[in-house]
């Protein structure tokens, strides 16, 4: 198992190229068990999610292989239709091959998925848009085990706004029988990518940007090529590790645009943004004002970027509250941020960071991908030396974080730990 050693102090200075988003990739990859044939995806990014991901793919017969940042997928012979606890278990976006599968062959055989760990994500939306469409769904020993003739469509609104379902119930209305219409659908860049993506392949789709998707089903997609939309959760980690550092740093292969809310509270909180076509320079000269973030569906502050947000509060000239209304329990980071010294108090959907207190090395522990990155972010403000445990976290939505913050001028390397 791998840790992080980083020694704070440093600000970053300097340029780095934001990958293809996880999200996109992971929404995107299961549209070859929609189609025979070779599909390209570019600009993909080299994490453990996608590989995760290829590996669950390469269970039901798809050959999947990732060269440099274009994954290749063949799904010319699909070989089984179930996908098993001991891939699903390691990410939730694993559940995304149901709609497929039973869109495509009429049955499938999905193990309960697991992920990050911050409170219950029921999948009931999937399940319930699934089955708008026909399909007859049970929980069999821990599997949702789905069939159908061919699914038909329908009008199904979702009673939250969800990503996850927003993508699964689109991709099996594609191959539906009619007319579907999806209602308070996500907005989310992800999903809109992936319909784009549908579209290529020969969907019909209308509505794409909005949250109300009308789809008239095919009967038969193509492979394509696409390009994957770059990652705007990372960006918005850069963003703000070079504003909590006071550093100067430019992000080239970025969508201004998906990331509004969080360049606004930036802002803020002081910093200075120079936005062009895909660059965004961003600069930071004192401690920054404290602005509070309320973490809400999109085209709102992002659930994914909270953590980021409270490390950065820490030297702030004040207090600020981060509220999450998407997953309100999202705040197992808090303890691992008050070893370095933070005060931070928490409710029971909100945590409220009391800036300007001295931070100073310790070893901590990560719990989830993004309370990963508030960690460095933080051990980079800190006085001396942190460790960081349990990395294999960020490395799920991250592409060589400490090689690529090293080039910025950080002082963090991996080491090995014997940790279990």
């Amino acid at each position: 198992m791998d840790k992080f050693i980083v020694e704070g102090g440093n600000r970053l200075v300097g340029s780095v190229k934001i990958s293809g988003a996880k999200n996109a990739s992971l929404a995107m990859m299961p549209t070859c068990l929609l189609a025979p044939g070779v599909f390209h995806l570019e600009n993909t990014p080299n994490n453990r999610d996608v590989w995760t991901f290829s590996r669950l793919l390469g269970s039901l017969g798809v050959h999947a292989e990732l060269n440099g940042n274009t994954l290749f997928m063949d799904s010319s012979t699909i070989t089984s239709f179930e996908a098993p606890y001991e891939h699903v278990k390691k990410m939730r976006a694993s559940i995304y091959v149901l709609g497929p599968l039973l869109a495509r062959y009429g049955h499938a055989k999905v193990s309960l998925p697991g992920g990050c760990n911050f409170g219950p994500r029921p999948v009931d939306l999937h399940l319930k848009g699934l089955e708008k469409l026909g399909a007859e769904i049970t929980v069999e020993g821990g599997y949702i085990v789905a069939q159908t003739k061919r699914l038909k469509g329908a009008h199904f609104h979702f009673d939250i706004s969800s990503v996850g379902a927003t993508v699964n119930v689109l991709m099996a209305a594609t191959l539906a029988e009619g007319h579907t219409t999806l209602t308070n659908a996500a907005l989310e860049p992800e999903v809109t990518a992936l319909a784009r993506m549908l579209q290529k392949m020969g969907a019909k789709i209308e509505g794409i940007g909005t949250t109300t998707l009308e789809i008239d089903g095919v009967d038969v997609l193509k492979p394509v090529t696409e390009v994957t939309t770059p990652d705007r959760i990372e960006a918005a980690t850069y963003l703000i590790a070079a504003a909590a550092t006071k550093g100067d740093v430019t992000l080239h292969n970025v969508n201004p645009y998906h990331i509004a809310a969080i360049i606004q509270k930036l802002e803020e909180a002081g910093a200075e943004l120079d936005v062009t076509g895909e660059t965004i320079r961003i600069t930071m000269s004192d401690d920054p004002n404290p602005v509070d973030v309320t973490a809400a569906p999109y085209p709102s502050y992002p659930t994914d970027a909270q953590a980021q947000w409270a490390a950065f509060m820490l030297h702030a000239k004040g207090a600020a509250t981060i509220k999450d209304t998407i997953y309100p329990t999202r705040f197992g980071y808090v303890p691992e941020l008050q070893r370095l010294g933070a005060r931070i108090e928490t409710t029971e959907n909100s945590c409220t960071v009391h800036g300007g207190r001295r931070l100073t090395g310790a070893t901590v522990m990560s719990s989830d991908l993004r309370a990963s990155a508030s960690l460095v972010i933080a051990a980079l403000m800190a006085e001396g030396t942190s460790e960081i445990l349990r990395v294999y976290h960020i490395d799920r939505g991250y592409e060589s974080i400490e090689q690529r913050l090293q080039a910025l001028g950080a002082n963090i390397v991996r080491s090995r730990t014997e940790e279990f």
